[in-house]
């Protein structure tokens, strides 16, 4: 685990695990937390490291209700905790079978100690909600929270550091894979919510698993994600067989078959 810092005052906190990525932004009253770990001893630790650089009292934002992003949010309450409103519905119907799966794929991987750690975090809910944008003012920065548009999932949050240029984007942007499509993911709205990201004019953008990125990664992320998604809807039409989509696709073979089959379903 490893801090970057993107600013003055900005940081971004780097995971080997899942290769995830979480953020810190700093002001002169307060701090604000981007999303808080796979579970609460994770939670713990990444909480220790943020008071190691700041003692400040802190605000959190989930940027999107995957196990991974929210599950280490008890070690940071008492706090506001910011989301969409959508989060905290996706975390009560779907937050004990994410952990169910990850458990056991954990499991199947030897790694009991990571499973039992899931399944004793507590799902705990956001209680302030973003919809669509939320100013907080840190004391001499201003941070804004939006939900521009459906991506990843239909209530990804973004955060906007704009005196920094940098905007925490989730999950919405990956570096090191290609987005990860599933059930809850709008493909084909998907590239609209990364021009949103570059209309924001940030200098640095930090994605929700792998290092940060610049504007021209997100471009082409942007690029490659509506070929999916025209290779997608050509599939879903019969114009093309899977195979062809998948011969045709700027991503490897599995993540454009994810993609296909998570459109279709």
């Amino acid at each position: 685990m490893r801090w970057i810092v993107l600013a003055d005052g900005v940081f971004a906190r780097r995971h080997v695990e899942l290769d995830l990525t979480l953020g810190l932004v700093v002001g002169s009253e307060r701090c604000l937390v981007i999303d808080t770990g796979t579970d609460e001893v994770h939670g713990a630790v990444f909480a220790a490291a943020v008071r190691a650089i700041t003692p400040l009292p802190w605000t959190v934002v989930i940027t999107h209700a995957h196990w991974d992003h929210f599950l280490g949010t008890g070690a940071f309450l008492p706090a506001p905790v910011y989301a969409h409103p959508r989060c905290g519905e996706v975390i009560t119907a779907d937050g004990a079978a994410q952990v169910t799966e990850w458990a056991q794929r954990y499991r199947a991987e030897g790694k009991p100690e990571l499973a039992g750690r899931l399944e004793g975090a507590r799902r705990l809910l956001p209680d302030r909600a973003v919809d669509p944008t939320v100013a907080l003012d840190l004391g001499g920065r201003t941070v804004t929270l939006i939900h521009a548009d459906r991506g990843h999932t239909d209530h990804d949050v973004l955060v906007h550091v704009p005196d920094a240029a940098v905007v925490f984007a989730g999950d919405t942007v990956e570096q090191g894979a290609s987005p990860s499509v599933g059930p809850d993911s709008a493909l084909a709205a998907w590239p609209a919510l990364l021009d949103a990201v570059l209309d924001l004019a940030p200098g640095v953008v930090v994605p929700g698993h792998g290092e940060p990125v610049d504007v021209a990664f997100v471009r082409t992320q942007r690029a490659e994600l509506a070929t999916v998604a025209a290779l997608a809807a050509d599939v879903g039409r019969g114009v093309l067989t899977v195979e062809q989509a998948i011969a045709r696709s700027p991503w490897p073979a599995e993540a454009t078959g994810q993609a296909i089959h998570a459109t279709a379903s």
